[in-house]
């Protein structure tokens, strides 16, 4: 594994999972994989979890960590080939990623979806100009599309909460104010896929995720139908696809109750919108599994560091 920018880099989950959960238990074992080894990080966008679960990860493998928060320190930078760089841009990908390559051993990057072009969040130019150009193995810690590590992280939390081989486990839309992306939910269904659960995804009409990745999965514009006998509730927003980036529905009939959630589980990658998405009830009831999902971010990028460094 070169890089790890999608969940469709797991060539075996259930095998990743129990090495993440057995790391769990000694995160400290593998300390030596890091010892004089770099990690940098490159926040384009706000973060809270996935910048603290990514240092803490990095320092259980004994690795040495550089943080910087790209959109607000570094330059501009420039992504287009054969462009005159006469106007706010001032930096070219082609050369911000090779010396951040000299710098360390992995670089791992978050950076958003704008949600104003549906080609070019698609393109993925920040975190592919930097497969393009890094001589050093890239980490993908949310791209416009995708974020594996918190799919991954929500795969180790439904095995170690799972009470019966075959749950029924619930993506729900939920209502909010601003327009939000779809890389959550997309790698979560993703990661859906590469298990024997039984999976639904429910949103109001108008919501439909990209159908490339939607493709044989289960989906009911019905929630409370969906809702039925569920194990799990997960609970995202996310704008519209096909009106992309647009927020067509604010229905609070769509907000997760304790009476909807039933004796589910319920599940957040947080942060979350109180009393818009869930109601307190459900978020500090016994039922919620949303801190324990961010405690797994670690093991997630911990387990995805480890498997890079066993190749460096």
């Amino acid at each position: 594994m070169k890089h790890f920018l999608s969940i469709n880099d797991i060539d075996a989950l259930p095998d990743w999972v129990e090495e993440a959960k057995k790391m769990k238990e000694q995160p400290f074992q593998f300390k030596h994989l890091g010892k004089n080894k770099t990690l940098c990080l490159l926040i384009f966008n706000n973060s809270l979890r996935t910048r603290l679960s990514t240092q803490k990860a990095a320092q259980h493998l004994g690795m040495e960590v550089m943080v910087m928060n790209f959109g607000q320190e570094g330059w501009a930078l420039e992504f287009a080939d054969g462009t005159v760089m006469d106007q706010g841009n001032s930096e070219h990908i082609k050369e911000a990623a090779q010396v951040v390559s000299q710098y360390c051993d992995i670089v791992a990057i978050r950076a958003f979806a704008q949600l104003k072009n549906k080609m070019e969040d698609e393109a993925e130019k920040v975190i592919q100009g930097f497969v393009k150009y890094a001589s050093v193995p890239v980490v993908n810690m949310e791209s416009s599309t995708a974020h594996p590590l918190q799919a991954l992280a929500d795969a180790i939390t439904l095995s170690e909460f799972a009470s019966k081989p075959k749950p029924k486990v619930v993506l729900s839309w939920a209502p909010h104010p601003k327009a939000l992306p779809h890389a959550v939910a997309n790698s979560f269904l993703q990661m859906m896929q590469k298990q024997e659960m039984d999976f639904v995804i429910t949103h109001p009409e108008g919501y439909d995720l990209n159908p490339e990745i939607t493709l044989g999965c289960t989906i009911e514009n019905d929630q409370n139908k969906a809702l039925q006998n569920a194990d799990f509730v997960y609970v995202k927003n996310w704008s519209s696809y096909s009106e992309y980036g647009k927020v067509l529905n604010q229905d609070s009939n769509w907000m997760m109750t304790q009476a909807k959630l039933g004796k589910a589980k319920f599940m957040h990658c947080l942060p979350v919108r109180r009393n818009v998405v869930v109601e307190d009830a459900v978020l500090d009831g016994p039922q919620s599994l949303a801190i324990a999902q961010a405690n797994n971010r670690t093991y997630s990028a911990q387990l995805v560091l480890k498997k890079i460094l066993e190749q460096l």
